[in-house]
């Protein structure tokens, strides 16, 4: 998306369609070990212009695919003096570059071999064409590159939830214990009746977010409101699928188990859930309708 909007037509040609054809792989450097990830204007790394070159400094983490990317987008302040959301620019770094290097693979929740990267540049020079879209602009791209990607976790999660609760009405109607099949327990009966309202209204929420979007509205109360409400249904499905399977549903002989730790990620990546609910809560209390 960033490439596409604000990429030049060189962007285009060396990077873009590459990565369409599946030739290479993107990264992006937002997030920074030292500062709250949920306030962009917090960020350390810099850029500084010299005569046809960008010179960047920076040390990013959760740069998810970064060892085995062709390119970084890394934000950082070109303009200190400048308004807060203006301070900061979006710049291609190839990944190949001296002075790149990739610290670590980040060991997170069940994980030892992902792709979550802690990188670090130093005195990394970049030709000045590699800024990607205008001075000052990387807080803009950032957000535009951001919505879409919310509404894309949400639609994933939607077909992770709908994969847990299949598995748990399958189980329900397996499963015999104390008199009778799970399906003929009222508390399961609830299990599954919970489950499909909450696919349901995330789903719908999620249909709506996106016809806005395509109707040229930015949609941030929409896209904020599925981004929490998709985090939380997707654990309270996959929760209640594991319950219904007993200790089976935390052994790795399902999918549950693995699905349970990913869908904790749901509520820190792309914005913490209490920021989300704070940004649509100071919106609708400026404009209820």
């Amino acid at each position: 998306i960033m490439l596409h909007r604000y990429g030049s037509e060189e962007h285009k040609q060396r990077w873009l369609r590459p990565l369409v054809a599946g030739e290479i792989f993107p990264s992006v450097g937002l997030t920074e070990p030292e500062v709250a990830g949920s306030d962009p204007t917090l960020m350390r790394a810099t850029a500084h212009f010299d005569g046809d070159d960008i010179v960047v400094n920076a040390h990013k983490w959760f740069t998810t695919g970064a060892n085995s990317a062709a390119f970084t987008t890394v934000f950082a302040e070109t303009d200190p003096d400048a308004a807060a959301h203006r301070r900061f620019s979006a710049i291609i770094v190839p990944t190949d570059s001296p002075g790149y290097e990739i610290v670590r693979v980040i060991p997170t929740m069940g994980h030892t071999g992902g792709g979550h990267c802690e990188i670090r540049l130093t005195d990394v020079r970049v030709p000045k064409a590699n800024l990607l879209g205008g001075r000052g602009e990387g807080f803009v791209i950032a957000q535009h590159r951001l919505g879409p990607g919310r509404i894309f976790h949400c639609m994933r999660w939607l077909g992770q939830a709908q994969r847990a609760f299949e598995l748990m009405c399958a189980r329900a109607t397996t499963r015999y214990a104390h008199g009778s099949l799970l399906s003929e327990k009222g508390e399961i009966q609830r299990y599954v009746a919970e489950s499909a309202a909450e696919i349901q209204s995330h789903r719908l929420m999620t249909l709506d977010a996106a016809r806005r979007m395509d109707t040229g509205d930015d949609a941030r109360i929409e896209i904020a409101l599925i981004k929490f409400h998709g985090a939380t249904m997707l654990h309270n499905v996959i929760d209640r699928a594991i319950q219904v399977h007993g200790a089976l549903g935390v052994s790795g002989d399902t999918p549950l188990e693995r699905m349970y730790r990913e869908a904790r990620y749901a509520r820190l990546y792309d914005g913490p859930d209490e920021v989300h609910r704070a940004s649509v809560a100071r919106r609708l209390l400026k404009d209820p309708g």
